[in-house]
């Protein structure tokens, strides 16, 4: 009997990935389906639907569940879910389309057919729709009223850009999973599926695991996040995106080498295990911290780090926004219908000059003027513009990483400061 945390939904993993005689004969069925063609962010939603990241997902969401989720958090049958995951077809498909027919999801990056089917329900997304699932999904605390957030959000919000410009109507229905795209061979030893982050977990004897979401290189602060987490945990998932992310983000396998010798040089080796998961950032904020609990769950995470500024973008949202928004969600009375995996709330960390180390808000007494700020982003903006760190910025193997990188771009990319990255 495992004592890890349960599967998120109380159904324990739902995997909807085909293997073996069934994955042959759906692949041949699927060949002779009508086409769908997919988006990346459809692409990872699937393979995470697949192998059971996404518990008790077992497809897309019905108007239902997409309504109940936006406006209450809730799936219709009354289960936690805080993000979207819908399916967006162009207005000609679906009328091609009938309910109760079954379709092929096809990826034209790869022209490969990720998944079959079958249609339960066609509902339109009108321009009014997508607005009102942006302002209940994406606007924060930076920009508290509508008027405000749609000054700004349609040119600089990567997450509403892409909900704008989803196709005219949603299906839904269930999904039989067909292939897990190239993650398995391009990041072999890092790609773990839940059931196999739970086994390594339970083979090294431990019970409570604190997640650690990464889509920017470990730098300082982070390492500190991750060594309050061992602190308090039996260890730590360093739990990469290895989806797609904005320009001038920095793209995994290099955040992954960054990872692989901080660990091996700072880091207790055996309290620390890294892997990585499929999806695109929805750069959604608090509401993201939340998708990225739930899922860790499944992974068998009962803590998720949750720090300054987690998953944002711009000045969109308060600086602890996705912290307190916990202290704000319904907790369903149903057993498994609640977000079990907690957040580990810690303030915002830098090194201090005069307390000799890293410190936080909660422990250093000391000025502004005595302190490294550490942000992904301003990290990503002097190297790119081949400008010198602070010490104590990063780890003197992590930053020569990055260097290289940086000096191999042919194209450079703008990066902007914000507020969660200055200080201000």
């Amino acid at each position: 009997m495992s004592e890890l945390i349960a599967p998120h939904g109380g159904k324990g993993l739902t995997i909807c990935l085909l293997e073996g005689d069934e994955l042959a004969e759906e692949k041949k069925k699927a060949e002779g389906l009508k086409k769908v063609e997919i988006s990346p962010r459809v692409k990872g939603d699937l393979i995470m639907i697949g192998t059971g990241g996404f518990s008790p997902l077992t497809g897309f969401m019905t108007k239902a569940d997409w309504k109940g989720v936006c406006e209450d958090f809730l799936l219709a049958d009354g289960t936690f879910w805080p993000i979207p995951v819908t399916l967006d077809v162009s207005k000609a498909d679906a009328d091609e389309i009938k309910e109760g027919d079954e379709i092929a999801l096809w990826d034209p990056k790869s022209d490969e057919i990720m998944a079959t089917m079958k249609v339960t329900e066609k509902y339109e997304m009108t321009k009014e729709d997508k607005r009102w699932e942006c302002e209940k999904v994406y606007m924060g605390e930076g920009t508290p009223t509508a008027e405000e957030f749609w000054k700004i959000a349609k040119e600089d919000h990567p997450g509403v850009q892409m909900v704008m410009n989803q196709k005219e109507v949603n299906l839904a229905g269930p999904v039989k999973v067909l292939s897990e795209a190239e993650y398995p061979t391009k990041y072999k030893g890092i790609y773990l599926r839940p059931a196999e982050s739970r086994k390594i977990f339970e083979e090294r004897g431990w019970k409570e695991i604190a997640a650690m979401q990464l889509r920017n290189p470990m730098h300082r602060s982070h390492e500190y996040l991750a060594k309050i987490a061992i602190e308090v945990c039996d260890g730590v998932f360093i739990h990469s995106l290895v989806g797609n992310l904005k320009p001038g983000d920095i793209p995994a396998d290099v955040r992954v080498k960054c990872i692989d010798v901080l660990v091996k040089n700072y880091f207790v080796e055996d309290k620390v295990v890294q892997g990585g998961y499929p999806l695109d950032m929805r750069y959604a904020g608090p509401r993201e911290a939340l998708l990225h609990a739930t899922f860790r769950q499944n992974y068998g995470c009962s803590r998720m780090i949750i720090g300054r500024d987690h998953a944002g973008v711009g000045d969109f949202y308060g600086m602890f926004e996705a912290q307190t928004i916990f202290d704000k969600i319904p907790c369903p009375s149903e057993p498994g219908k609640a977000l079990l995996c907690t957040p580990l709330k810690i303030d915002w960390t830098f090194y201090c000059y005069k307390c000799d180390g890293m410190a936080s808000l909660r422990t250093c007494p000391h000025d502004k003027s005595d302190r490294v700020l550490l942000s992904g982003t301003m990290l990503r903006k002097l190297l790119s513009e081949g400008g010198e760190l602070p010490d104590h910025f990063g780890r003197d193997e992590v930053v020569a990483i990055l260097r290289e990188y940086y000096e191999g771009l042919t194209e450079k990319v703008e990066v902007k400061l914000h507020g969660a990255a200055t200080g201000e």
